[in-house]
C-alpha cells in the first residue's frame, strides 16, 4: 500500500532524518582550547556526540544539530572540585548553582564523613544505610554536576562506636575494614579522614593504616584533613606519609595550609617532607582553596574530649561549670595536644561567626568573636562555649589563619590541585539568611581571575591542568578531565578577560562572573551564564567499583 504524506509533513520527516544523521550533536567552533594536559592552547573545534567527545582539532564540515561559536572564549574540560561538601546540599537542590556557575562539573565528596555506610541501629531517621544506596539516590534524584566520593573514616568509626573515644578490638577493626571494602566495591575512591575533629581525633595511626590497606585492595587511596595544620603540622605530615607507606597507597593532603602566624614559616619544611617522600616513590599530593581564611565550626576552639559521645553529651558538658573551667583553661593555652583554633587565630578578632540556627543569636551573624565577647561581657573562650550551648550545636565560622604569600607559593607546586571545601548552594531563599565562606561561590573563578590573569602566579594552561586532568589522575577517575576523543563531554567555556570571583567575607552570596557555557555529559547546564535547569550529572565510581 502506498502512503501519500502531505508535502509539509514529508519535509519535516526528511529534516528530522537529516539531523539524526548529523555526525555530531554539538560542535564548539573557533574556541581557544586548553585541553587539560598543561600544553599550550590552540584555536580549534570540538565535536560532541551524545555524552562523549568525538573529535578535537579542526572540523572541516561543521554539520551538527547545534554549532556554538566560541570565538574569544577559553574552552576547557569541566573543573573538578577536589574537596566538596555538596553532597547534602545537592540532595536539597540538585542545580549546584554556586559551583556550576564557576565551571565545576564534578564534585568530590567524603572528607572524613561520607554519605554512608550507616548502622541501622544508630540511624533511626534514615532508611538508607549503604554508601552505594546514597550514590544511587543522588543520581536518581538528579544533579547538574557529576559527583564522586571517598568513604569517610569517621563514618566507619561512627558505625561501630558512634562518638565514643574507644579503640577497636582486632575483630572490630576487621569489621571496619570490611565496611571500607564494601564501599570500595560500591564505587568509593578510597578512604578519607578529618583528624582534628572528634570522633576522628580518637583514631590511632594503626587504625588508619588498616582502613587504607582495605581501600588499597581495590585501587583506592588515602586522603586526609591531617591531625594538625598548625603547631604540629610537620608531625601530622609524618603521620600521613607513614600511612601511605605502610598501607602502600597514594595519599593526598586535603586543603594544605600552614595555619596560624607562628607556623607560616613551616611551609617550606612541609614541602621538603613531601618532596623527599615523592622521591622515595610515594605518591603524595595535595589540594587547596585560594583564601587566607579557613572555615569550620566554632567547636574547633574546644578540646575534642568535650564533644565525645552523642550530641546531648556535648551539650551536658557545656552546661557543667567544673567541666567548662577545665575546657576554658585548655582553650586559653597556646600548648595543647589538640588543634586549638582559638590559639591559632592569634586573636578573637580573627574569628568571624557566619551561621546560627537559633533565632535569638542571628543578630551576631557577621560579628567577630571579640565583638560578641565584648557585647556579652565574657571572655572569648567562655563566649565560644556559651554560643554553642545556646545554639544547641556548632556554629559555622571563618578563621583567618594563613598568609597570602603562602597561598601563592602553594599554587606553584606541581602536585597541587584545587577545592572549595564548601557546599554548592544558590544565592536565594533561606541561604541568604546566614553567611558563608566566599569560597562557596568563588574559589575556582578566583584562581583564574585573580591569580592567573591579574597576578600571573601560574599560567592559564597550568591552572586548567590543575583544575582538570591532574585531580582526575590522582583520584583514578577515568575518561574525564581532558578534551580528548572518547572522554565524557564535560566542557566549560569562559571569557578569560572577565572571569572573576565576586563573593567576599562581608557579602558572600554573590555568583562568580565570566563563565559563559557549561556542558555536563554533553548536556548544556549553563547557557550565556544562566542555568538551563538540566540535571545530567552522574555518579562517577572509583577504581574498585563492581556493578
Amino acid at each position: 500500500m502506498k502512503l501519500d504524506y502531505p508535502k509539509p509533513l514529508l519535509f519535516l520527516f526528511l529534516l528530522v532524518w537529516l539531523v539524526s544523521c548529523a555526525p555530531y550533536d554539538l560542535i564548539i567552533s573557533n574556541g581557544t582550547i586548553y585541553d587539560g594536559s598543561g600544553e599550550q592552547a590552540y584555536v580549534g573545534d570540538i565535536g560532541v556526540k551524545k555524552d562523549k567527545i568525538k573529535d578535537v582539532g579542526t572540523i572541516e564540515k561543521k554539520k551538527a544539530k547545534h554549532v556554538l561559536d566560541a570565538s574569544g572564549l577559553v574552552v576547557a574540560p569541566g573543573f573538578i572540585n577536589g574537596l566538596s561538601w555538596a553532597g547534602w546540599s545537592l540532595l536539597k537542590d540538585g542545580r549546584s548553582m554556586s559551583d556550576i556557575k564557576q565551571g565545576v562539573t564534578l564534585e568530590v565528596l567524603g572528607e572524613g564523613a561520607s554519605m554512608g555506610p550507616y548502622n541501622p541501629a544508630h540511624s533511626e531517621k534514615s532508611k538508607i544505610y549503604t554508601f552505594g544506596e546514597y550514590m544511587r539516590r543522588l543520581e536518581k534524584q538528579g544533579t547538574s554536576t557529576n559527583f564522586a566520593s571517598f568513604v569517610g573514616a569517621t563514618t566507619v568509626r561512627w558505625y561501630l562506636f558512634e562518638g565514643r573515644d574507644q579503640q577497636p578490638t582486632p575483630d572490630e577493626l576487621k569489621q571496619m575494614q570490611e565496611l571500607v571494602r564494601q564501599a570500595m566495591k560500591e564505587g568509593a575512591l578510597g578512604v578519607g579522614s578529618s583528624l582534628i575533629y572528634p570522633p576522628a581525633f580518637f583514631a590511632t595511626t594503626d587504625e588508619l593504616i588498616a582502613l587504607s590497606q582495605a581501600a588499597g585492595d581495590y585501587g583506592g587511596m588515602y586522603i586526609s584533613h591531617m591531625r594538625s595544620e598548625g603547631d604540629k603540622l610537620l608531625q601530622a605530615t609524618d603521620e600521613l606519609i607513614r600511612i601511605a607507606s605502610e598501607a602502600n597507597v597514594p595519599a593526598e593532603i586535603f586543603h594544605m595550609k600552614a595555619a596560624g602566624e607562628r607556623n607560616w614559616h613551616k611551609l617550606d619544611q612541609l614541602f621538603s617532607k613531601i618532596d623527599s617522600a615523592r622521591q622515595s616513590g610515594l605518591q603524595i599530593t595535595a589540594n587547596m582553596y585560594n583564601y587566607t581564611g579557613a572555615s569550620t565550626g566554632l567547636a574547633a576552639c574546644m578540646p575534642p574530649w568535650i564533644r565525645e559521645g552523642k550530641h546531648e553529651d556535648w551539650m551536658s558538658r557545656l552546661s557543667n561549670d567544673s567541666v567548662r573551667a577545665v575546657a576554658i583553661s585548655e582553650m586559653e593555652s597556646d600548648v595543647t595536644d589538640w588543634e586549638n583554633f582559638l590559639s591559632a587565630a592569634g586573636k578573637p578578632e580573627n574569628i568571624l561567626l557566619l551561621e546560627f540556627q537559633r533565632e535569638e543569636l542571628k543578630k551576631y551573624t557577621g560579628w567577630n568573636l571579640a565583638e560578641i565577647s565584648q557585647d556579652r561581657g565574657t571572655s572569648p573562650a567562655e563566649t565560644a562555649l556559651d554560643l554553642c550551648l545556646l545554639n544547641d550545636g556548632n556554629i559555622s565560622s571563618a578563621f583567618f589563619l594563613m598568609s597570602e604569600e603562602n597561598v601563592r607559593k602553594q599554587m606553584t607546586l606541581p602536585y597541587m590541585s584545587f577545592c572549595s571545601d564548601a557546599r554548592s548552594i544558590a544565592a536565594e531563599g533561606e541561604n541568604l539568611e546566614s553567611m558563608t565562606h566566599p569560597r562557596t561561590y568563588g574559589n575556582f573563578s578566583r584562581l583564574l581571575g585573580k591569580y592567573v590573569r591579574e597576578e600571573k602566579v601560574i599560567p592559564m594552561e597550568e591552572a586548567i591542568y590543575k583544575l582538570t586532568l591532574l585531580p582526575a589522575q590522582k583520584f583514578s577517575i577515568q575518561s574525564r578531565g581532558k578534551l580528548e576523543e572518547g572522554y565524557f563531554a564535560d566542557i566549560v567555556l569562559f571569557d578569560p578577560a572577565k572571569i572573576i570571583d565576586k563573593a567576599t567575607f562581608k557579602a558572600p552570596h554573590q555568583y562568580a562572573e565570566g563563565m559563559v557555557h557549561v556542558f555536563v555529559n554533553g548536556k548544556q547546564v549553563i547557557d550565556q551564564g544562566e542555568h538551563t535547569g538540566k540535571m545530567p550529572g552522574r555518579f562517577v565510581p572509583g577504581p574498585g567499583f563492581q556493578n
